[in-house]
């Protein structure tokens, strides 16, 4: 089965400018995405897409093919990484090989485990290529969640579940940015990694939920990368 490993890695950061090069333990924070793809032992096809001359030369160096930096109109603020996929199966297709699977890694989720990567990948294989995305499970129940409308607090779903013990609630995850692995179809279909009925890939290291968005998260992502040594 042909599956491609993509990295999607834009230069400009509203909140952390120039983050994926910045230096996170020792290296930048790219390098760690490109080494947890290179430990895939099942798979070698990796291909990096960005807007950044520096990160493609961080991607060349690692031997991983990035060869030409993505069109300005896929790297603004608000292109979507759906398009910006859909541009390098295009490519990778035309120019190399038809593809069975896309597994979308994002830089700003540094600390995945290969265990973890492997087991969604022999999901996707098991399940006939059904869509699998790395979630984690909610610490804060949405069900015992509030929403604020003109200055009242009022529960997020209607039916009052504040009566309730958390453990009497069914289990509920959130989307942890570390795994996303679609076939080519199912993307240029829906325009999402997450169609209805897509297959969960839990993480079971609270690190490899860290995602990157803020000054904040990357502080707290230095600290567990310079002191924490269990990945």
């Amino acid at each position: 089965m042909n599956i491609l490993i993509l990295i999607l890695a834009r230069k400009n950061s509203k909140r952390v400018p120039n983050k994926n090069i910045m230096r996170l333990g020792g290296k930048e924070l790219i390098q760690w995405t490109i080494d947890s793809a290179l430990e895939i032992s099942s798979l070698n096809k990796i291909l990096v897409s960005t807007d950044d001359a520096a990160i493609q030369e961080i991607a060349i160096k690692r031997n991983v093919l990035c060869p030409w930096l993505r069109p300005s109109q896929l790297s603004t603020d608000t292109a979507s990484s759906v398009e910006a996929t859909i541009h390098a199966i295009d490519w990778y297709e035309h120019n190399i090989e038809k593809l069975d699977g896309v597994l979308l890694l994002q830089p700003t989720s540094p600390f995945r485990c290969t265990q973890t990567l492997n087991e969604g990948i022999s999901l996707f294989k098991k399940n006939s290529r059904q869509s699998v995305v790395g979630v984690s499970k909610c610490t804060q129940h949405p069900e015992l969640c509030l929403v604020e409308k003109k200055g009242n607090l009022f529960a997020y779903r209607d039916g009052n579940k504040f009566n309730l013990r958390t453990q009497d609630l069914e289990d509920a995850y959130y989307l942890n940015g570390s795994f996303y692995l679609s076939s080519p179809e199912s993307i240029k279909k829906n325009r999402t990694f997450i169609p209805n009925g897509s297959i969960p890939l839990l993480s079971k290291k609270f690190y490899e939920s860290i995602d990157i968005d803020t000054k904040d998260d990357f502080l707290i992502a230095d600290l567990i990368a310079t002191h924490y040594h269990d990945f």
